[in-house]
């Protein structure tokens, strides 16, 4: 005998939900198995401790940061972080200049580098560049080596440079401090940084080459996205190259249109001339100073040299997320203790498992066996939300923080609502005089719209709190908005296809008083106009509850039907019986 349409997508949508948990499974062991991913899901900082790095600026002399310029970096290195996929860091300020970064568990090396990197970015013309050796020539002619100039060099511009390429910038004083300067005092420091109305002496990030810049004629703060990519050469193929592709906003669409021009001239005029250079300079140090081969002014460049996938895609984000106001150096970076530690996870686990009792003795009294479905189905949400959150503690770093338990308690609730919306409409149709099987459809297509438009609340109130929070609130909107998922997933694929197929057996379709969908205990059986079938084969007081239990349920209109009967004295029934 072939399957009725309803066994049949039930049938399937139990097959399509233990595929997703099989293939969950998978996924995860193998992460296990082969990529260092873990059976237990990563906790957050106030539950497992990590790591907390004190970052302080690197200003001039006299110079100071502002309040606003500290709060800028604060941000920027809050939307750095977040990129490298660590849920919940925090990071704050301390004091009047420094700022203060907290990641969960031990970071791996890419978000220390995002961290420690301040990614000042400066776009600077080359004036001189050479090999990376420290030499000072002297009054007799000869080359020695020369830790500084004589303070008695001319220092001032004997006229007043027109732009940055302008070699009136090359005093006798700068040229020695150029030819004195020694790359691998770099190596000391993280940062290497001059006023931006000033030339710059520096090296490229490798130490193999030295350059004197001119001033900063295009600011970082310009770059409105960077991408990592592969470079493509003009006829469309790949070169295998990694590069970073950079957009500019009006203003440095402007500035950087102004400066490709001037230099493409010097490179028009000699190739060789290292004022037909541009220094893409991150941090004091030269990623790289390619030759201006042509005037670009769409406001697009691309900065490549030494670079992999990792390296490109981490200054890529640093870049995406804009230059900070100034340049910070890693002050000092120690391990820090759980704030919360195993003993509130375990009260919040134990909160967590009183509420599940709760709800389940709540719906075996209302419900009686049809309560099964329900603990049956949160059964099943769990195991599913706790794939999900493993997988995701693996792939994107995602930590279970208290705040992010508290979500999952709170999804308990919202769960448990749904079955309870759908139950009561099957009830509803029960009480309208349908079978059971005839009642689980029914009901399901009133009950999927109230369901739908709840859980698109509670999702969308889920993305407005994670894009508008930070630290812990963003873990508990963030598993929140996961739970809503799954809990869509759970009644479409499995509490309605289990309802379906109950449907069928003789224990629920008959109305077993056990089974919670007994027609009489649910009331009269409802016929329209405010009248009702009463069954001879129960008592008085029963069938009296049963009606006051069916008037209850009635709608509006309904209600305003039966007044409306009762007002006329029968009248309109009596009309109707005589026409």
């Amino acid at each position: 005998m072939a399957k009725s349409s309803p066994v049949r997508n039930a049938s399937r949508s139990l097959v399509w939900l233990g595929a997703i948990v099989v293939v969950l499974g998978l996924v995860l062991g193998g992460g296990v198995l082969f990529a260092g991913a873990s059976f237990m899901p990563k906790l957050g900082l106030d539950l497992e401790g990590g790591t907390e790095i004190i970052l302080t600026p690197q200003l001039e002399g006299g110079q100071t940061i502002s309040s606003d310029e500290l709060n800028q970096a604060v941000s920027i290195i809050r939307e750095r972080v977040d990129a490298s996929g660590v849920s919940e860091a925090q990071v704050s300020t301390q004091g009047s200049d420094n700022i203060v970064v907290a990641i969960p568990g031990t970071p791996d090396q890419a978000t220390m580098n995002r961290i420690k990197s301040s990614s000042k970015m400066e776009l600077r013309p080359v004036l001189l560049t050479g090999s990376p050796t420290n030499t000072f020539v002297g009054s007799n002619g000869k080359t020695t080596p020369y830790p500084s100039p004589a303070p008695s060099l001319q220092s001032t511009p004997t006229s007043k440079p027109t732009n940055g390429s302008d070699t009136a910038w090359v005093t006798p004083a700068l040229q020695a401090q150029y030819d004195a300067f020694d790359c691998s005092s770099l190596k000391k420091d993280s940062t290497n940084s001059a006023p931006a109305n000033e030339p710059l002496i520096t090296c490229d990030d490798t130490l193999s080459a030295k350059y004197l810049l001119g001033p900063v004629e295009v600011e970082g703060s310009d770059i409105t996205n960077a991408t990592a990519g592969i470079a493509t050469d003009s006829s469309g193929n790949t070169t295998g190259q990694w590069v970073v592709n950079l957009t500019f906003n009006s203003k440095g669409t402007k500035d950087f249109a102004a400066v490709s021009t001037r230099l493409y001239g010097y490179y028009s005029q000699d190739s060789s001339d290292p004022r037909s250079r541009f220094a893409f300079v991150l941090d004091g140090k030269v990623l790289e100073a390619p030759a201006m081969q042509g005037a670009i002014t769409n406001g697009e460049a691309q900065i490549s040299g030494s670079f992999d996938q990792t390296s490109a895609t981490t200054l890529a984000d640093q870049l995406k997320f804009g230059a900070l106001p100034v340049s910070f150096k890693v002050q000092s970076s120690d391990t820090i203790s759980a704030t919360l530690g195993s003993a509130q996870l375990l009260s919040g686990l134990i909160a967590g498992g009183i509420g599940l009792l709760l709800v389940v003795i709540y719906t075996l009294f209302q419900y009686r066996l049809l309560g099964l479905v329900t603990i049956t189905s949160l059964v099943v949400a769990a195991l599913l939300t706790y794939l999900v959150i493993a997988i995701l503690s693996w792939r994107i770093d995602y930590r279970l923080s208290l705040a992010g338990v508290a979500g999952l308690i709170v999804a308990i609730g919202f769960t448990a609502d749904s079955f309870i919306v759908y139950f009561e409409r099957i009830r509803d149709e029960l009480r309208d005089g349908r079978t059971l099987e005839s009642a689980v459809e029914a009901g399901w297509k009133r009950a999927k719209r109230t369901i739908y438009a709840s859980k698109s609340t509670n999702l969308l109130a889920a993305i407005v709190l994670y894009v508008l929070a930070v630290g812990n609130v963003q873990g508990f909107a963030f598993t929140l908005g996961v739970t809503t998922v799954l809990d869509v997933l759970i009644v479409i694929l499995f509490t309605h296809p289990t309802l379906q197929l109950l449907a069928r057996t003789r224990f629920f379709s008959s109305g077993h008083r056990l089974s919670g969908l007994d027609p009489d205990a649910l009331g009269a059986v409802y016929r329209g106009a405010a009248q009702f079938r009463t069954s001879t084969a129960v008592s008085d007081g029963k069938r009296a509850s049963s009606s006051r239990e069916a008037a209850r349920r009635q709608t509006i209109a309904e209600r305003k039907q039966a007044e409306l009967v009762a007002a006329n004295g029968g009248k309109d029934e009596k009309d109707e019986k005589e026409s």
